[in-house]
């Protein structure tokens, strides 16, 4: 199921992925793959400009830019899912509905 040297494990509802033990959410699948797209460079042009910052000004623009980004991307905000289950985002997995199946995931991992 899940291999070794992932870059990260999804969760089953491809809600979050997990990183250090806490769910992150990911992206809204239903937003249009140009729209996905443009939002990723936008994303990604606002963290080289937050990294190339040589004064506060210039920083905290660029990290406004980078949550607008993510959250036109679903990955910060209201959760981009309707049906009233609560936002997990960056708890403990463990602590979390998914805890169950993250720890078979590890075992998964480590078996492997």
């Amino acid at each position: 199921m899940m291999r070794a040297g992932a870059d990260y494990i999804p969760t089953p509802d491809r809600r979050y992925f997990v990183v250090r033990g806490r769910p992150w959410r990911l992206s809204n699948p239903w937003l249009d793959p140009q729209v996905h797209e443009q939002l990723v460079a936008e994303l990604m042009d606002a963290r080289r400009a937050l990294r190339e910052a040589s004064n506060p000004r210039a920083r905290i623009s660029a990290r406004r830019k980078i949550d607008a980004a993510k959250r036109a991307l679903g990955e910060r905000g209201n959760p981009w899912w309707d049906d009233g289950t609560p936002d997990y985002n960056r708890h403990l997995a463990a602590n979390t509905p998914y805890a169950e199946w993250f720890t078979r995931m590890i075992s998964e991992i480590y078996r492997n």
